[in-house]
């Protein structure tokens, strides 16, 4: 198959000329060595021609892993936390039995619960004996709300980790983050096993915050770093929640103790948004990227004209100027009768966003939802819906032959009847964003960069009809003898790695430590990461 003429080189020539010719300095060169690279933003893209754009991608629905059915469980259980560890799956969650009324059950507070899985798939719920409900320790209550260690502590918001810092302590090699609301703020609690919890110190480590949602931290194997994040109220406070904006906080540590460095995130052409959890970790096949999942919040109710405001109005009577779209959601009954008590309970919508950063402060976040509340269905398009737990773990194919793939878990039923549930979704191996083009046609080349690595690596889809060619150029947009693009075998397929072949092979080690450029050419083709290796 010859390379295609939709594009000129010239073109590609001048556009990459024009953009170091742009810049008073020449471009910086990223050196990726052997470490695999996604689109998930735009750091490594210099430019797109023709009808190439950075498409997001969408996890698919599969099955319940999980139903909140017991009686410490309930209606209010959410805020997952999910890793892998070794052979065994582990999660944790709120577990909490609401009240139409957003009012705690007294019987029924917060709890930490645990469950567990051999494959992520299929879970369940062990019996841990540890503490005590309706008189029995029969349960999977792994940390209650209430007085502990100094603290009172709400167990509703846990963030457990393994820690993979290699000086960290046996006895510290679990780790999380529990909120203490007497005095308030967060707490951190350390074990050896995952199950048994120790204060690891009597004092808060961070204090300023809402802390209202899911407070979390991890050791990042890149920066060599604890880095935490949690929920902070920007411009107002947790009392008034019609002021300010629910947003996301950070710090760093390194001894999990001490923390320093706060800063508001920062997010590149996004609008102010509510954001309610934020689920961010540095991800498992390319670490030094961290991905965040936050759960973006809209009211959809009461929206009376500028001028016409009347804060006399009762819940009930805001309820009445809702939406034919509002009251056609599922649930309208129950919709109503939470927003009699607070109109957002009843009119609020959620859904999971996605976002990326380098830094860990400053994140692309893409503003369409990369988890939409999907088809309308009993316990779907309310508040607390599509909470994305913390965070993917990697499971089989239910395709015979198929590769591993991307598993996600997000909240259904909340608030509606007697018990929520977790549904599984998957995502293909690095599929959050792709380089795409439709037949049309498109191309992207990058931003200069240096590798190490003897083979070019796709991960990368086709259909039938398409292709997937790549150039390595110069940095004045030149091809490399050898690397040109008419040089190069047209990919086809649908693979998580392939290598890119030349007429001479697929033996890039020459270029090794060369700034170079990469020019991928698509024709009904989607690109989702690419990798210099063996």
């Amino acid at each position: 198959m010859k390379a295609p003429r939709i594009f000129c080189r010239s073109i590609l020539v001048s556009f990459a000329v024009t953009a170091i010719a742009a810049s008073a300095t020449p471009e910086p060169v990223t050196d990726i060595g052997n470490r695999r690279e996604l689109f998930v933003d735009e750091t490594l893209v210099a430019g797109l021609q023709g009808e190439a754009s950075l498409r997001l991608h969408h996890p698919v629905p599969q099955e319940i892993a999980i139903v909140h059915d017991e009686p410490w469980e309930g209606a209010g259980s959410s805020y997952h936390r999910i890793f892998k560890d070794g052979d065994v799956y582990r999660m944790y969650y709120k577990s909490w039995q609401i009240k139409p009324r957003h009012k705690e059950d007294p019987v029924n507070p917060h709890r930490c619960a645990y469950a567990e899985s051999d494959d992520g798939i299929h879970w369940r719920k062990p019996n841990l004996g540890l503490h005590e409900f309706n008189g029995s320790t029969d349960n999977n209550i792994v940390m209650p709300s209430g007085p502990r260690d100094g603290f009172v502590i709400n167990a509703a918001h846990p963030a457990v980790f393994k820690d993979t810092n290699p000086d960290a302590a046996p006895e510290a090699r679990y780790k999380a983050l529990f909120r203490s609301d007497e005095p308030k703020g967060l707490v951190a609690y350390q074990s050896a096993d995952a199950i048994h919890w120790e204060l690891l110190t009597d004092k808060l480590i961070l204090r300023d915050g809402a802390f209202d949602s899911v407070n979390l931290a991890f050791w990042d194997d890149v920066k060599q770093e604890y880095r935490a994040y949690w929920r902070y109220f920007a411009g107002g406070e947790l009392e008034d929640l019609h002021r300010g904006a629910r947003s996301i906080r950070t710090a760093t540590s390194k001894d999990f103790i001490h923390w320093g460095n706060q800063a508001d995130l920062a997010y590149v052409d996004s609008p102010e948004e509510q954001l309610y959890t934020n689920a961010i970790k540095p991800y498992f096949r390319a670490p030094h990227i961290l991905m965040g999942f936050p759960l973006r919040y809209v009211e959809r109710g009461y929206k009376p004209a500028p001028g016409q405001e009347n804060d006399e109005l009762s819940h009930a009577e805001k309820t009445k100027d809702w939406s034919a779209s509002l009251l056609a959601l599922p649930d309208v009954a129950h919709r109503k009768m939470r927003g009699s008590y607070h109109e957002r309970f009843g009119s609020a919508i959620t859904e999971g966003l996605f976002m990326a950063s380098r830094d860990g402060v400053n994140f692309k976040r893409w503003n369409s939802a990369f988890l939409r509340p999907g088809i309308e269905r009993s316990g779907t398009w309310n508040y607390g819906h599509q909470y994305i737990g913390w965070q993917m773990v990697e499971t089989k194919s239910a395709l015979a032959g198929a590769p591993d793939e991307l598993s996600f878990y997000a909240v259904e039923g909340y608030w509606v009847g007697k018990s929520s549930s977790l549904r599984r979704y998957t995502l293909r191996m690095d599929g959050f964003v792709s380089a795409h083009a439709p037949m049309a046609g498109g191309e992207l080349v990058t931003k200069p960069i240096k590798f190490s690595g003897d083979k070019l690596k796709l991960n990368f889809s086709t259909s039938a009809a398409g292709s997937v060619w790549v150039e390595i150029q110069d940095l004045d947009g030149q091809p490399i003898s050898g690397f040109a693009l008419a040089e190069c075998e047209p990919l086809f397929g649908d693979t998580l790695v392939r290598e890119i072949t030349w007429k001479q092979g697929s033996d890039v080690s020459s270029l090794k430590n060369r700034p170079v450029r990469l020019r991928f050419v698509l024709k009904d083709a989607d690109v989702y990461a690419y990798r210099f290796g063996e």
